[in-house]
């Protein structure tokens, strides 16, 4: 009996090791099937927009032609402040200043319409369908702005969140013996993020032939937080004068730390303070309710009898 017993468990070890290798197998051509599978669909997919866009191809001229026009009529330091807008904002859905204003103009056109025919659809008053159409004539005009405000806003918030990796990644670099450049593109290619993605630009424009300071100018000004700004300019300042780089960002990262550990305590502080009002509006009329409230109904019961 304990022959066969013996003999079982050893085939079935075997058998499990054959399954398992078998199990594998099959698992990486169920991957390698989807992976496939996945590409032929993406090739459908560019196919069919291919397709359609055919099908849209005498657009093509036609914007271009209204775009041409209208950058000619607009005013060569407007577009560039609308450029520097979007280039903060980090160019959402890849537009140009023109295309920015041609939406402006079309939101100014389109919202007062379908503002006027809701008024209409509800058999709202001329009074009412006229003060509906100036309500979108201002949607129209704030909504862009507003857009591109809070996109700034939030492309700034990562940034300030990637900067202390950014700078001890470059720090480790420039002790390493890599020049600034060196240890830049270093960053660029071991990290993602903004700040990477600013310093990957300041790059390409200084192998197309701009100055360093020049190129870091430009970081600065897309990204409007005050430490990189901070950063930037002691750049600048150590390499005109002639100090070493290494010792400049110890401190920034020291300063970037110490004003995030600031920034972590003044946001604890003011949480009590922004509790107060949920609290006063909505959790303690509740509880009041839940104590008081059956005392005041027995009061009532009592008092009335």
């Amino acid at each position: 009996m304990m022959y066969v017993t013996f003999g079982i468990s050893v085939t079935l070890f075997i058998y499990s090791i054959f399954a398992f290798r078998q199990e594998r197998k099959e698992r990486v051509k169920r991957r390698i099937r989807s992976f496939v599978d996945q590409e032929a669909a993406a090739e459908e997919t560019q196919s069919d927009k291919k397709e359609h866009l055919k099908g849209l191809g005498w657009l093509r001229p036609v914007w271009r032609m209204v775009k041409r026009a209208f950058r000619k009529k607009m005013p060569g330091q407007k577009e560039e402040r609308i450029e520097l807008k979007l280039l903060q904002a980090g160019r959402p859905f890849n537009m140009t200043a023109i295309d920015f204003r041609l939406f402006q103009i079309s939101l100014l056109l389109i919202l007062p319409v379908l503002a006027s025919g809701y008024g209409w659809l509800i058999h709202a008053g001329i009074g009412t369908m006229i003060m509906l159409a100036f309500a979108g004539i201002g949607a129209a005009a704030l909504f862009p702005h507003y857009y591109i405000g809070q996109k700034i806003k939030q492309r700034n918030k990562l940034a300030l969140r990637e900067l202390p990796d950014v700078l001890d990644l470059l720090t480790v670099s420039l002790e390493a013996g890599l020049g600034f450049d060196a240890a830049l593109s270093k960053l660029v290619s071991k990290k993602q993020g903004i700040v990477a993605a600013e310093f990957q630009r300041s790059l390409e424009e200084i192998r197309l032939g701009k100055t360093r300071r020049e190129a870091l100018s430009g970081v600065r000004d897309r990204l409007l937080v005050e430490e990189i700004r901070t950063l930037i300019s002691s750049i600048l300042q150590a390499e005109k004068l002639g100090i070493g780089m290494v010792q400049v960002f110890r401190i920034q990262s020291v300063e970037v730390r110490e004003k995030r550990k600031q920034r972590a305590e003044e946001a604890a502080m003011k949480a009590p303070i922004k509790m107060l009002f949920p609290m006063v509006f909505f959790v303690f009329p509740t509880m009041f309710i839940v104590l008081l409230g059956p005392v005041l109904i027995q009061f009532i019961s009592t008092f009335s009898k």
